[in-house]
């Protein structure tokens, strides 16, 4: 007989974007027309300067083991790269290079968290947060996300579960948030720093959309007093410079926890081709003008699918402070016809139209708290997210074809309504 799988195997949900691209892409082969908002993935080709540096550098036989930690000239473009952008005052020793922005959270659940540890989440949340969180042992503690604050976090809740929980030790803050767009502002920083200095809480900051704030700059908790020993920072190359296919991404800490990075990523991973760190350094250096174009063009997608979506009768979109995702709540439509928003989502992919189909997600993709909302994303050309605005506005009046989706699909019937206000 074939040996057992693990209780955590069993367990472990993946996300919900590569899904439901993965529906939207055998749809797409079998003739169907698919507009793909599910996918966090820019539509834009990656900086010039970052292709020719990792393709010279592959010419140049930088294809070998590097250092686990990243290459150092890499640790200190992307240190003082940070420095610039976010106002910090950090070098190479704070930095390390990993395969993307994700991987550092597994490495931080490593690194901090002991079986039965709480860990504080904000929901809806990324939804890798459970998993890396359950290989440890560790329990998830959920705090929820309101429209009516912006989906700010709520420090009441922030404080409650260092009063309350019997092992708080970390604390993961998304910001600007995914699926949401919120945006922790200087003072939610302020506020959580104070809260936290000096005791025994480490805080995984994912910052991977720190190039996307619409109204202002980006605040990182790095940049508060006392909190670089405190906060393991992430970033990624896939959305600010387009590069998510190089796999590229590095964390900004103190020096004691970049060395146990360090370990941990040289026992699980080796190290990041020096070829694609190479194309980073290029892009940190000199695509800085080209990602402030493409950073300009998601913004007015974002405005454009939210001033469609408000059109939309049952439909309320608060404009996101960051990211290129819009969080539209559908809950009076889902209430109407009893269909749960993820069962909306698949509705509009599969049941809606027999030649055209929208691919979104549904907020519970994102935890319980994401329930009445889709997650959409506006990595679109202009013509299209205007074309899926409009099949989600008349898709959802034909409610002889919702109904008959739902009675094919009886996983996706609303069994209590979703609070509207």
């Amino acid at each position: 007989m074939p040996p057992s799988f693990t209780r955590f195997s069993a367990t472990v949900r993946p996300e919900g974007a590569f899904t439901v691209l993965a529906m939207a892409r055998r749809l797409s082969a079998s003739g169907k027309d698919v507009i793909e908002l599910e996918i966090g993935d820019s539509p834009f080709p990656s900086p010039d300067c970052a292709v020719e540096a990792g393709i010279q550098a592959i010419r140049d036989g930088r294809t070998t083991y590097g250092p686990s930690a990243g290459l150092p000239e890499f640790r200190a473009a992307a240190a003082a790269y940070v420095n610039a952008e976010h106002g910090l005052s950090v070098s190479a020793e704070n930095v390390v290079a990993g395969p993307g922005a994700k991987t550092f959270e597994q490495l931080f659940c490593e690194a901090f968290l002991e079986p039965d540890d709480g860990v504080l989440v904000f929901s809806p949340y990324f939804p890798t947060y459970p998993a890396n969180i359950a290989r440890r042992g560790a329990r998830m503690v959920l705090s929820s996300l309101r429209a009516a604050r912006a989906f700010r976090p709520d420090l009441d809740d922030v404080r409650r579960f260092l009063q309350e929980d019997p092992r708080p030790k970390g604390i993961f803050l998304n910001s600007p948030h995914n699926p949401t767009g919120g945006v922790t502002t200087e003072e939610d920083l302020q506020g959580l720093a104070d809260l936290i200095r000096g005791r025994d809480i480490a805080v995984f900051s994912d910052e991977p959309y720190d190039c996307m704030v619409w109204d202002g700059r980006h605040q990182s908790l790095l940049a508060q007093p006392g909190m670089l020993d405190q906060t393991v920072a992430a970033y990624t190359f896939s959305k600010s410079f387009s590069m998510s296919g190089w796999r590229l991404g590095y964390a900004v800490s103190s020096p004691d926890t970049v060395n146990v990075f360090d370990l941990l990523t040289n026992t699980a991973l080796s190290c990041v081709p020096p070829f694609t760190q190479a194309a980073g350094i290029a892009a940190l250096q000199d695509g800085r003008q080209y990602r402030d174009g493409r950073m300009r063009e998601f913004h007015r997608k974002v405005q454009l699918l939210v001033a469609g979506l408000n059109a939309v009768e049952g439909v309320s979109c608060l404009a996101p402070g960051g990211t290129f995702y819009v969080f539209p709540s559908v809950a009076a439509i889902c209430n109407r016809d009893t269909i749960t928003s993820h069962g909306l989502a698949m509705y509009l992919l599969e049941g809606a139209d027999d030649a055209l189909g929208v691919a979104c997600l549904g907020g519970e993709c994102f935890g319980e708290a994401g329930g009445g909302f889709l997650r959409l994303s506006c990595a679109q050309p202009d013509d299209r997210l205007t074309v899926a605005v409009a099949f989600l506005a008349d898709a959802t009046t034909r409610r002889d074809r919702i109904a008959a989706y739902l009675d094919t699909h009886p996983e996706y019937r609303l069994a209590t309504p979703y609070a509207t206000s």
